[in-house]
């Protein structure tokens, strides 16, 4: 469609749908119009729209590709396909390089006997024990403190077990837990397990049940249908000694439903034998074969 312009008055271009037999004039000022040659921004224009053109052109192709991948693939695979890796230091297997062993070890010393001289000649000992331990006698605290414990079973329980929350694609990082009063935390949505670094100042066994606690949460996740999957309950046995039901009555635990209390009824359970989180995450979770090797 040819366009004219006044050369003089330079008003709003007209369009006709033909080229005239005879030249039009400015009805303003008399002037010739000039026929208007299309400029770069119009073939830019143009370029634009062709372009458009094939995009939607190929959009059906498009999105029957997508969703034969869909139709071909399970959800759990594509998510975990487009789930970015940790950072280096939010992967479990960081903590290692931080020293947490001797972090451990260090507050391990708190939970060693100590013996007071007493005025007449006697000997007064003290310790901290955890809810469920027997009472100790005097033989065997001073047997403790002539030879403390080395937790060797429980380190390799929580190498083990980062190791796999490795393997998984858990992220790690010791810092407050969202929920208040909570030692740990499970966050599926974020695909982040949360550990207070009060935690740490308790020492070796009491890092290593809480790290096994929130794997039997994580493998719920998993078991779910992916790792950032709502959790479900594993069909779990939730029997548990009395101290470790006494957790559940705590204020942290009063607002939670039917179904959460069941969550944390099989990891309370489970918590102490330090092997079933391994277990777990190895038979409901997708293992990285790289990662998983490192676990055992």
């Amino acid at each position: 469609m040819p366009v004219y312009q006044c050369p003089s008055c330079r008003r709003q271009p007209v369009a006709l749908p033909r080229r005239p037999r005879r030249r039009l004039a400015c009805p303003r000022c008399g002037e010739p119009l000039v026929e208007q040659v299309p400029t770069a921004r119009g073939y830019r224009l143009a370029l634009v729209v062709a372009l458009m053109g094939l995009v939607l052109a190929a959009l059906p192709d498009a999105f029957h590709r997508a969703f034969t991948l869909a139709a071909n693939t399970s959800l759990p695979v594509l998510l975990e396909r487009f789930s970015p890796e940790p950072p280096p230091e939010e992967r479990p297997l960081a903590l290692l390089d931080d020293n947490i062993f001797g972090i451990l070890s260090q507050a391990d010393r708190d939970w060693l006997p100590h013996a007071e001289d007493l005025e007449d000649g006697g000997v007064r000992y003290s310790y901290k024990r955890r809810p469920g331990d027997p009472e100790l006698t005097v033989e065997q605290l001073q047997a403790l403190m002539a030879s403390p414990p080395t937790y060797t079973a429980e380190q390799e329980a929580i190498r083990r077990l980062l190791a796999t929350l490795q393997a998984a694609g858990v992220r790690l990082s010791i810092e407050a837990p969202r929920k208040q009063g909570a030692a740990a935390e499970w966050d599926h949505i974020r695909g982040t397990l949360r550990i207070d670094p009060s935690v740490l100042r308790k020492g070796t066994v009491d890092f290593a049940r809480v790290l096994n606690h929130e794997s039997v949460h994580v493998a719920q996740s998993c078991a779910a249908g992916h790792l950032r999957a709502l959790p479900q309950k594993l069909g779990l046995d939730r029997r548990m000694a009395p101290e470790l039901a006494a957790h559940l009555e705590e204020p942290l635990y009063q607002d939670t439903s039917g179904d959460e209390r069941l969550l944390e009824q099989e990891a309370y359970a489970s918590q102490n034998r330090l092997d079933s989180g391994e277990q777990l995450l190895k038979e409901y979770c997708r293992l990285k074969r790289d990662s998983s090797a490192a676990a055992g």
